[in-house]
């Protein structure tokens, strides 16, 4: 699990535009492959369970890729609005940001369905409890790095190099 914060951390550190989306992608490849070991290693899966539980979470992973796309625009949204926020823009980026937790919350719904129905209402049940383990935790860690908005906040003058 600490791997996973790392990676996270790493992540939100990225400097230039350019480089920030090689690494990110870099970062995102590392990241699925941390949760896969995290879920692989808490769900403990049955003899006949591992097939078709890793058969529907690559079905989810891959729906689960566009909300996290989404998520990623919104952030990149806010980044590049902060200093100029207005009421309007406040209000288009919360209505996003309801929409992408909507959609991931129904996204998990529909797969823990599929789980139960496929594999096992406990199997689902855990697997349930872990994604929600995991996406709380990078939730924070994405809170903790983004900065409030503020009423008639400025950004501080560009440094001289």
């Amino acid at each position: 699990m600490k791997k996973l914060f790392v990676v996270l951390a790493l992540l939100l550190v990225a400097k230039t535009a350019y480089a920030q989306e090689q690494y990110a992608e870099l970062l995102m490849s590392d990241l699925k492959t941390q949760k896969v070991a995290v879920i692989t290693e808490a769900m403990g899966l049955e003899e006949g369970q591992s097939d078709p539980f890793w058969a529907i979470y690559r079905d989810y992973d891959y729906e689960l890729t566009a909300i996290v796309d989404q998520r990623i625009a919104l952030i990149k949204d806010y980044a590049s609005s902060f200093s100029s926020m207005t009421d309007d823009k406040a209000a288009e980026l919360a209505k996003t940001s309801f929409k992408v937790e909507s959609d991931r919350a129904k996204l998990r719904q529909k797969y823990y369905k599929k789980f139960a129905k496929e594999v096992s209402p406990l199997v689902g049940a855990r697997w349930l409890m872990i994604e929600r383990t995991i996406n709380n935790l990078m939730d924070l860690q994405i809170a903790a790095e983004m900065p409030l908005i503020q009423e008639g906040w400025e950004a501080p003058p560009a440094e001289d190099n």
